[in-house]
């Protein structure tokens, strides 16, 4: 019985320093919504999201894998609030910003390094799609 009370503590301290390890490293999606409807659906070069009444922001690693210059398209296509979306960079320092009246932007990508998408809503009900 002492056995398991001593591992436990241990286990428990190293199943806290992966959880670290890995948000530090930016593999979990940080997010706070308020919402009646909200899907979001991050694919290979495409990202989607559909909400209703949606305020509030999501961010989560991008998944950029050649080192190029990458030209963003925001087309959104909302019937009453407002959105954007921001593309950070590893300090998660702004390296563009997209909404409805500046949707395109292109930036040239370091596949070595980290980037984070923003998506931030404001009281929005439509679909979102944003493609590179």
């Amino acid at each position: 019985m002492l056995n398991i009370w001593i591992d436990l503590p241990l286990l428990l301290l190293f199943l806290g320093i992966i959880f670290y390890l890995a948000h530090s490293q930016g593999a979990f999606v940080s997010k706070c919504i308020s919402a009646l409807v909200f899907v979001m659906i991050p694919g290979n070069g495409r990202d989607q999201a559909r909400v209703a009444s949606c305020t509030g922001w999501v961010r989560y690693p991008g998944r950029f894998r050649e080192s190029r210059v990458y030209h963003f398209c925001l087309v959104a296509q909302l019937t009453e609030g407002d959105m954007e979306v921001f593309l950070l960079d590893a300090k998660k320092q702004p390296l563009l910003r997209l909404n409805r009246w500046h949707p395109r932007e292109s930036v040239a990508l370091d596949a070595g390094s980290r980037y984070y998408l923003r998506w931030e809503f404001n009281c929005a009900t439509g679909q979102c799609e944003l493609y590179w």
